[in-house]
């Protein structure tokens, strides 16, 4: 690891020099990037199938017919599913199969290796060349039923082959009865003693209305990989933009700027976002206080040592167009990463940047923390403050646990430990963080977890934690059809820790009903029907093709328990769910859901949703922009508490104003619900810098209203309410 890195640096470095060797500030972090690809397109990466087939290749051409180059036979096959190329894979897995001299356990391999790959031939086919906004939903009913069938119907008898030579073997029987749901046979053409049943239900005893997936509508349909996702107004008109990015170094980022007639216009060209790859995760945060909101990309994540990538600072020049000033910052830094937050937590009124990096055992990659110098530049105090950890970390989270006033930090990752960092006060402009994780009762959280959030789930006043498990028995398929069976399984959980507002949480996971396996990645939350209370939806999955399980959406219900509505929602995609963002992007007062789809290979790119909310019902909301001017411009960390009577009962509802969950980010504009509340009595907010508390009375509901900090009076903002085309339709997707 240390001799690769030397051999990077010097590139590196290169590459960095004054600015007058590039003609524009952005040609610097563009060439980097370009670099790292062509460094990292070699055979011994994992996510490089290119590579891998070239170098199979070599060897099968120089081998005489055996067991070595049937093994190699086999990964070249594996590597032109990764591809994309499902015909040639299906060629290559059919003759293995039929070779004479495999063996009985060998072809039980090959053929799970040619099941899922008529699978992925039958979405290719359907899903892919045919998209509808039923695509790949769960239960794939009505559009979502493949018109082309051989890749399911040849998966399928493939399957029952494999069942009936081992019945234990439970992610054949997951895929089983997905492969009969492609083209409706689902349940009653299901072989019974393979049946898992009740998939096409909720088994909540709760319903919802059903969203509508409308990027198919919209003009944002792009065939992409993993990556993240921004909701937020980056041109200042008050009405929502998606910016989106790809994990792979040659997958681009996207800019769509509304245009207020419902659509938005592919602006990444002009703004020079689309001079930018890779990017598993980004977060936003106006950094510099210009009224402007800016961008940072995290990259690397999951990739050892071909995860020396460059994060990037992307400054919103505020006429259309973004700067790289990542280097000019003091930001550049080359250590895999997915997770960062940002927050004031030297509480100078500057936010300040957390960056989560991924260690192994042979890899120190310590985590970073860029305190804010006021002048467009950053300083790493890590080690100064006491949060330098070095583990695996997945997904960060910041906020005032304890109520203390100073902003704290929780850490999520593949190390079974997860950190919980007490801020304990600054020394000489520093925070100092302590390790509080064993007393405030997180220790024997030691599974694998991923996605994590602060949120008050409960309208308590304290922020409560959430954190999904990432630990599953055999595979995840496997594991989930455990869970749907009800058979005992070690597959980790979903996490939900209650604060006892005494620096301790209990875990109320299973009195919540969300002791269930998910398997998490892209995560975010908010209020689907505008009762007050925070929802959340979960993108699941993993680089594995036969990760086909449902993204989640789990309503909370008010009363410490949650339901699960993604069936009744219609929002349980099968395909890799990756970043969240949730916003009322059509302004008509409750939240939608965006989420960017797409595996880690090429081949199991996707394209991403945009969950359009019907409206649940009659209740009533109040979106809240505010403005730091002591405090942070973003006003990030701030509280808002709403307080109302809804049908004689008096409420209190909380939030934090952030961009939400570790995976994923949502405005920082807050639509909040009142329920059926005819008027707020009470709008409370407490800025995050001097925790300061103006009030606002008898404010009515459904508007949109900007705060600005110090001001007596709030401002009505007019912003109109957006169409957006909802038709069905069916839409090719470049593949």
């Amino acid at each position: 690891m240390k001799i690769k890195q030397l051999l990077l640096l010097p590139i590196a470095s290169f590459l960095m020099q004054s600015c007058d060797y590039f003609s524009n500030p952005n040609d610097k972090m563009v060439k980097v990037l370009e670099t790292r690809s062509k460094m990292y397109d070699v055979k011994d990466n994992v996510f490089s199938p290119k590579a891998e087939i070239v170098f199979y290749d070599s060897i099968i051409s120089n081998s005489a017919y055996g067991h070595f180059k049937l093994l190699y036979e086999l990964k070249k096959g594996e590597s032109l599913l990764k591809l994309g190329n499902e015909y040639d894979a299906v060629k290559i897995f059919e003759a293995m199969s039929n070779s004479p001299i495999v063996n009985g356990s060998e072809k039980f391999e090959i053929s799970k290796k040619l099941a899922i790959a008529y699978m992925r031939l039958g979405e290719r086919q359907n899903c892919l060349k045919s998209h509808t906004a039923e695509s790949c939903i769960m239960p794939i009913i009505k559009e979502g039923i493949h018109e082309k069938q051989l890749g399911s119907q040849k998966a399928i008898a493939v399957y029952e082959m494999l069942l009936t030579n081992d019945p234990s073997d439970y992610e054949s029987r997951w895929l089983l009865n997905i492969a009969y749901m492609t083209l409706g046979g689902y349940p009653s053409k299901v072989p019974s003693q393979w049946l898992i049943p009740n998939l096409d239900k909720d088994n909540s005893g709760y319903s919802i209305k059903p969203f509508v997936d409308i990027a198919s509508n919209l003009g944002i349909v792009k065939k992409n990989m993993a990556g993240g996702v921004i909701l937020d107004d980056f041109n200042n008109d008050d009405y929502l933009d998606i910016m989106t990015s790809d994990w792979s170094l040659d997958g681009v980022m996207h800019y769509y700027q509304n245009n207020k007639k419902g659509g938005f216009t592919d602006l990444s060209k002009q703004s020079e976002i689309g001079r930018f790859k890779g990017g598993l995760n980004m977060i936003q945060a106006d950094y510099d206080n210009d009224g402007d909101i800016d961008l940072f990309v995290l990259r690397g994540a999951w990739m050892n040592v071909y995860g020396i990538q460059p994060n990037s600072l992307l400054r919103n020049n505020g006429d259309g167009t973004f700067t790289d000033v990542t280097v000019k910052s003091g930001l550049y830094s080359e250590l895999p990463t997915q997770a960062g937050t940002w927050n004031d937590f030297n509480n100078d009124g500057y936010l300040d940047l957390f960056i989560g990096n991924e260690s192994r055992p042979q890899d120190n990659f310590p985590c970073e923390l860029y305190l804010n110098n006021q002048d467009g530049t950053f300083t790493n105090v890590a080690k100064k403050a006491n949060c330098e950890i070095v583990t695996f970390v997945k997904g960060v989270t910041s906020s005032d646990y304890d109520n203390d006033g100073r902003i704290d930090l929780f850490l999520s990752g593949m190390n079974n430990r997860k950190t919980l960092l007490k801020n304990m006060g600054s020394k000489n402009g520093i925070p100092q963080f302590v390790d509080v994780t064993e007393k405030a009762g997180l220790s024997k959280l030691n599974v694998m977890t991923f996605p994590t959030w602060f949120w008050d789930y409960d309208n308590d006043g304290w922020q409560d934690l959430f954190v999904c498990g990432y630990q599953f028995e055999g595979s995840i398929a496997g594991t989930v059809a455990r869970e749907a069976l009800n058979i005992p399984n070690e597959g980790s959980k979903m996490y939900l820790y209650h604060n006892n507002h005494n620096g301790t949480f209990s875990d109320v996971s299973k009195a919540a009903g969300l002791d269930k396996s998910v398997f998490a990645m892209g995560s975010n939350f908010g209020d689907i029907d505008n009762d007050g209370f925070l929802d959340m939806y979960l993108g699941t999955g993993n680089p594995d093709y036969k990760s086909l399980i449902p993204n989640k959406l789990y309503r909370n219900m008010g009363n410490g328990k949650f339901a699960d509505v993604t069936v009744s929602g219609r929002v349980g995609n099968l395909q890799k769910g990756h970043a969240v963002g949730f916003s009322d992007m059509d302004n008509d007062g409750d939240s939608d859901i965006f989420i960017e789809v797409g595996g880690a290979y090429i081949g199991d790119s996707y394209t991403n949703s945009f969950y359009l909310n019907p409206g649940q019902n009659t209740n009533r909301w109040i979106s809240i922009q505010l403005e730091g001017t002591d405090t942070n411009r973003s006003a990030i960390g701030t509280r808002i508490k709403l307080s109302f009577k809804e049908k004689g009962v008096f409420r209190n509802v909380y939030l934090e104003v952030n961009s939400g969950g570790s995976f994923g980010s949502s405005a920082l504009r807050k639509e909040i619900g009142v329920g059926q509340a005819a008027m707020i009595d009470q709008i409370e907010i407490t800025w995050a810098k001097s925790h300061k508390k103006q009030f606002f009375k008898n404010v009515k509901p459904n508007q949109f209203i900007k705060i600005k900090e110090g001001d007596e009076e709030f401002l009505k903002t007019d912003i109109k309410k957006i169409v957006f085309p909802t038709a069905k339709m069916k839409s090719a997707i470049c593949i």
